[in-house]
């Protein structure tokens, strides 16, 4: 699985005009189920993201989690993680999972989130979503299992 990470004020997403998830500080969680990929790797992905020390401490050092913040996740789907821009000029999609199992493993992935400690609200798998947010920092990482 792979998941974009940023460090959030606030981060909210809209569906048909309606806010559906929203987080105050902590995490926007943009994250995409590879082909191939199983719960054991949405286990590892939601156990490290709860655990990854990018909030500042009081020496203004990035060493505190999420959860040592109390801050909260934004998970949303995002199926073009997997683009791949190698040839040509219009990426193609094709190492993401299959929609259903994308699905699948997206709300697996957020309930273990949630599971590890770390209050969670989600996107729409395969809606059209508006995302607002605003970058604290602004810190993005990018993460593989």
């Amino acid at each position: 699985m792979r998941a974009l990470l940023q460090r959030v004020s606030h981060a909210s997403v809209t569906v048909d005009g309606t806010v559906i998830g929203r987080t105050g500080p902590g995490l926007l969680v943009l994250v995409c189920a590879m082909q191939g990929d199983t719960e054991s790797q949405a286990d590892q992905l939601a156990a490290k993201i709860a655990k990854t020390r990018i909030f500042t401490d009081e020496a203004g050092k990035m060493n505190l989690s999420v959860r040592d913040v109390d801050g909260g996740a934004l998970v949303v789907s995002q199926f073009t993680l997997a683009a791949d821009t190698s040839r040509g000029n219009r990426p193609g999609f094709s190492a993401a999972a299959p929609p259903d199992e994308g699905k699948r493993l997206y709300e697996y992935f957020a309930r273990r989130l949630a599971e590890a400690g770390v209050p969670t609200e989600t996107g729409e798998f395969g809606a059209d979503m508006k995302v607002d947010l605003r970058n604290d920092g602004p810190v993005t990482i990018w993460m593989e299992v």
